[in-house]
């Protein structure tokens, strides 16, 4: 069947993902940044642990025994400075580390998250009622509750076996010294921190890969997209800088001499190109002379249009061949057919002729995307 250019085929180009970026379009994920969090909390609580437990442990017993002094020359506001020269340190040396790890997280995950100020913009779509029970009730909206509750059910079961290990400790705060009182709630604290970062680390692994494909499903592009793409590309100086850079680097090896022999080059349209011919003196089948994807597909393209060789258009069977055969390689029997069509399309065009541009089939089993994956 052959591919309709409004169909969203192809995977997302470097370009399309930079321009979702700048829209706000990431990679972001709210329990790795809140697994960080607490990570960063517990951990703090467990080597700040010896220092926070002498000094709350004099601020508890200034704040509890009283003697004749403390009588006559109350002084309530003087417990509370002292309280507060305790916590405002403890709140600096925590709130900074905190804010760095959230950016970090957030900016970071995915390898494009950046802050983008249009966000900030009024936008009324924001606090439209309909566009908000849209977001609730469609698809995205019901795979967020699904998300939803199943991290409550794997958070909430994590904290009821830490209440069940822990409630007998729980249950003898109070009694002994106030010493080992905080030693044991913090602890307990400690302990129930560190489980649920370790509950939040393992949603983000599954969330991760989630986001992504279905980032990746939403970047899709259709083959005008493409073909719009890389003339906007294929416009700029820089890449046309950078082509005619690569297209020397090709023509000092065997891709030149490759491109002279070769009788038309499949195109995928951007992504891929691979260039074929037909010898019966030197196979019994047509073979592939170069292969290449990215900036070498465009230097073979440019190639292929200073030496007039016809280039067409099959994203489906150029990326069948990339994918099932190696370079100077003949082609899989199963493809001969598709491969016989294009060629006598080929020949017909050297003759002189105009025929119409045969419809091309590829079999199921050797259908791939872009990455080299099967399609179902």
């Amino acid at each position: 069947m052959s591919e309709t250019a409004g169909e969203k085929t192809f995977a997302p180009t470097a370009k399309r993902k930079r321009d979702a970026a700048l829209k706000g379009d990431v990679l972001r994920s709210k329990e790795l940044s809140s697994a960080a969090v607490i990570l960063l909390g517990a951990a703090w609580l467990t080597f700040a642990g010896p220092w926070v437990f002498s000094d709350l442990t004099g601020i508890l017993r200034s704040g509890f025994v009283f003697d004749r002094r403390d009588l006559i020359d109350f002084e309530p506001g003087s417990m509370l400075r002292g309280g507060l020269f305790f916590i405002l340190p403890l709140l600096a040396t925590i709130a900074l580390p905190v804010v760095l790890v959230t950016l970090l997280t957030q900016l970071g995950f995915g390898g494009d998250g950046r802050w983008v100020i249009e966000n900030l913009n009024f936008k009324g779509s924001r606090i439209n009622p309909a566009s908000g029970l849209k977001r609730m009730f469609g698809p995205n909206g019901l795979i967020e509750m699904g998300k939803g509750l199943l991290k409550v059910a794997l958070l909430g079961t994590i904290a009821y076996f830490w209440g069940v290990n822990w409630l007998e400790t729980i249950a003898g705060l109070g009694r002994g010294n106030i010493a080992h009182q905080l030693a044991a709630g913090w602890g307990a604290i400690t302990s129930l921190l560190f489980s649920l970062a370790a509950g939040l680390v393992i949603i983000a692994m599954v969330d991760f890969p989630i986001q992504l494909i279905r980032r990746n499903m939403r970047l899709k592009m259709s083959h005008q997209e493409m073909r719009d793409e890389n003339k906007e590309m294929e416009g700029s100086p820089e890449a046309k800088a950078a082509r005619r850079q690569r297209q020397r680097e090709l023509a000092a090896g065997g891709v030149a001499h490759a491109m002279r022999e070769a009788q038309f080059v499949l195109t995928n349209p951007t992504h891929f190109a691979v260039a074929m011919t037909y010898d019966p003196a030197k196979a019994s089948a047509p073979f592939v002379l170069a292969k290449g994807r990215g900036d070498k597909a465009q230097a073979m393209k440019e190639l292929a249009r200073e030496l007039g060789v016809p280039m067409l258009e099959y994203p489906q069977l150029a990326r069948s061949v990339y994918f099932t055969t190696r370079e100077n390689q003949t082609i899989r029997e199963e493809l001969y057919a598709a491969i016989a069509a294009v060629l006598a399309f080929v020949f017909s065009l050297k003759r002189g002729e105009k025929p119409p541009v045969p419809i091309i089939d590829v079999p199921a089993e050797l259908r791939f995307d872009a990455d080299g994956r099967l399609q179902a």
